[in-house]
């Protein structure tokens, strides 16, 4: 059989009709190798290489815009220095003063941090002084000298809940706005909001790739047609540091891990110096793209004259050491190769990146109305995200980008992406917004409104958890309670009434294991020791117990990380596991919920994960799959799950769902169906067709 090795061509040059020749010394682009044009300005000083960013031409109008409108819309190319610079221009401008902040948001943790060290790094400082960062479970700033604090849009709205107008910010500057995350959204609303009662906050809303347009109009107040009373206006930042060619696929790519790990692997044997970032979809693509070069770096090996490869991973569920890694310096022979899902798309800078692989798939959720299924499904990239990613390439050097898609199928592709806003369970969001006191949710100004169904079962989930009354109001306490959890609505549920079952320790753990994917670690080449060792904590109860088992087997050889390496487990998610459980147990303090153990009763476990997960509860049915009960939606048990097993128990509630070939259930629990109803009878009927119309027509009148 043939192995089919992606060929590329660069638009502008001869047509794609002509195959490139294998024994002619080509780049995987089909042109003759250039040399790579690195960095000049890298022997310059710090302030040196900032004035030679193309955004550093526009200081003087950005800062003037800033004086003068309340919102400023920046777009700039990536790479031109957008998200670096600008927070120090104002710094430099004095909108410091009086202890207020500069405040910027980033979509992405990682993000957070990263652009915070470069900016603490170019101020000569350590991170935490002038300048800080603030994640979920993590905060780097300091009260007294902090200036600048970076931090994720989703901590800024935790900020809103306890200051609603933000006094301690002077401005706030959203990065990387195009994501058009639901928190991004979310605070985009509030932030107008915000500008109604406090005409001296400024807002910059800075991307790559944006309807600046759109933005602007949204925060434009002006209702005349004097343009010199506007409140809002667009700057663009022209120039990327360094040019990028674009190369795309001359056929269609059957299989896009193997073509990816073959063009990978071609870049690595005929270009010259320069690291790689490839494109994958998720963290099995990832790891699966990762083991399959490591093979390929093994063999290169034993050939002369060749660098060596050092290959890393690069996703959100990894721990924050490893996702580090990638932006450690190799040595000079060997080529740094990360392979990543989107999380590198924007914000991150990873030095000496050169080539860029793009898969040309991207996963994200989508919500099912219908169903009420909320899944991780892998859809095509836009064209503004298949952007971003060619843009990573022009940061610090001249670069190439291999798309492993032909040039047909790019332009195919929707300009933008749809906002998460209308695409995921507004449960959270909408209980978010009521904590801020926004009791009329459906006249919220919506940048993008969501869908009117998915709306109503938000209301309707909130309701049936507590979390809102009759009338819509958050209810006191269960409510208000709830929203000061930074984890789902129903996990923060399983906590709250956790105390009542006796089980709260075990709660504590669940929640914490939750946070941690992939416990189990699973080698291609020791499965089957893998999976004898993960027999060792399973039990027929399903994977949460199993989590308990874990995570107790784990203090319980004093975290060892040698005991995890024997064991196939992952010692650093384990490690923050035991962090967030502490975070969350401090929660629990402060809402007085006592702290006990069920001493190992797994059905009190089980009925407490029952009074928060109700909702997501599937029947094992006879033609062999599974059906949620609400809805009849067909589901199957995740390959990983503990309850993947020959004899399917017949009544399971789960997390969430994954969308791969087929839709999976993970993190599945047995229950027993009187749970249900005893738990939700507001949410569950059971009996005949016949009986349940009788029930409610009765509850009518």
């Amino acid at each position: 059989m043939t192995k089919f090795v992606p060929k590329f061509w660069k638009p502008g040059t001869e047509g794609p009709g002509v195959l490139l020749n294998e024994e002619r010394t080509a780049s995987p682009g089909g042109q003759d190798t250039t040399s790579v044009k690195y960095n000049p300005n890298s022997s310059l000083s710090i302030e040196k290489q900032r004035q030679r960013l193309p955004v550093f031409k526009h200081r003087t109008n950005i800062l003037y815009l800033v004086e003068n409108f309340q919102t400023v819309v920046i777009v700039g190319e990536t790479g031109c220095g957008k998200s670096t610079q600008i927070p120090q221009y104002l710094l430099e401008a004095g909108w410091n003063v009086q202890g207020k902040l500069v405040g910027v948001t980033q979509p992405r943790r990682v993000a957070a941090v990263t652009v915070a060290n470069r900016i603490a790094e170019e101020r000569g400082q350590v991170t935490g002084q002038d300048v800080g960062y603030a994640i979920r479970f993590e905060d780097v700033t300091d009260p007294e000298t902090t200036k600048i604090k970076v931090l994720t849009d989703g901590l800024l709205i935790r900020e809103i809940m306890a200051d609603p107008l933000l006094r301690q910010y002077r401005v706030i500057m959203l990065d990387e706005a195009h994501e058009r995350s639901l928190n991004t959204d979310i605070i985009v609303g509030l932030l107008k909001k915000i500008q109604k009662k406090r005409a001296d906050l400024r807002i910059i809303i800075t991307s790559a790739t944006l309807d600046a347009e759109e933005v602007r109009d949204f925060f434009n107040t002006n209702e005349t047609n004097d343009p010199s009373k506007d409140t809002a206006a667009i700057l663009t930042v022209e120039g990327r540091t360094f040019p990028v060619d674009i190369y795309f696929s001359i056929d269609p790519v059957p299989d896009y891990v193997k073509a990816a790990v073959e063009t990978v692997t071609k870049i690595h044997v005929q270009e010259k110096a320069g690291d790689i970032l490839a494109f994958m979809t998720g963290q099995e693509e990832v790891q699966q793209v990762v083991s399959l070069l490591i093979e390929e770096a093994r063999k290169l090996n034993k050939t002369e004259n060749v660098m060596k490869m050092k290959v890393l991973p690069m996703y959100g569920s990894l721990p924050a050491s490893d996702q580090m890694r990638v932006f450690d310096r190799t040595s000079h022979f060997t080529r740094k190769i990360v392979i990543a899902t989107n999380i590198a798309e924007t914000s991150i800078t990873i030095n000496g990146i050169v080539y860029i692989v793009d898969c040309g798939f991207v996963k994200i959720k989508a919500y099912q109305a219908k169903s009420g299924i909320e899944s991780l499904v892998v859809i095509p990239v836009s064209q503004a995200s298949a952007n971003q990613r060619a843009g990573r390439a022009g940061r610090l050097h001249a670069g190439k980008a291999y798309r492993l898609y032909t040039e047909e199928s790019f332009l195919q592709l929707p300009k933008t992406a749809v906002p998460e806003m209308q695409r995921c369970n507004l449960a959270s969001p909408i209980l978010q917004l009521k904590a801020l006191g926004i009791d009329n949710i459906l006249r919220f100004n919506f940048l993008s409104a969501p869908p009117a169904q998915n709306m109503v079962n938000g209301l309707e989930l909130l309701f049936a958890l507590g979390a809102l009354d009759d009338n819509g109001i958050l209810t006191d306490p269960l409510g208000l309670r709830m929203a000061e959890f930074p984890l789902s609505p129903m996990f923060a549920k399983l906590l709250l009434v956790s105390g009542d079952y006796g089980c709260s320790e075990e709660a504590l753990t669940v929640s914490a294991m939750m946070q941690i994917q992939n416990v189990f670690l699973n080698p291609p080449k020791q499965k089957t020791t893998a999976d004898r060792a993960k027999r060792k904590f399973a039990v027929a109860e399903g994977d949460h117990i199993t989590m308990i088992n874990v995570y107790a087997a784990f203090l319980k050889n004093n975290k060892s990380s040698r005991w995890c390496n024997e064991n196939f487990l992952n010692y650093k998610g384990l490690v923050r596991a035991v962090e967030v459980r502490e975070q969350l147990k401090r929660l629990l303090r402060k809402f007085n919920v006592p702290l006990k153990s069920c001493q190992g009763d797994v059905d009190v476990i089980r009925r407490c994960l029952t009074a928060g997960f109700f909702a997501n509860a599937a029947k094992f049915h006879y033609t062999g799959v599974y059906k949620t009960i609400r809805h009849g939606h067909i589901l199957h048990i995740h390959p990983m799950s503990v309850l993947h097993t020959e004899k399917p128990p017949p009544w399971v509630l789960f997390n969430e769902v994954v969308q791969t070939t087929r839709e999976f259930m993970r993190d599945v629990t047995v229950i027993r169906p009187e749970w249900l109803t005893e738990l939700a009878p507001h949410f569950y009927q059971f009996g005949t067709d016949r009986e349940i119309a009788a029930k409610r027509a009765k509850l009518d009148e």
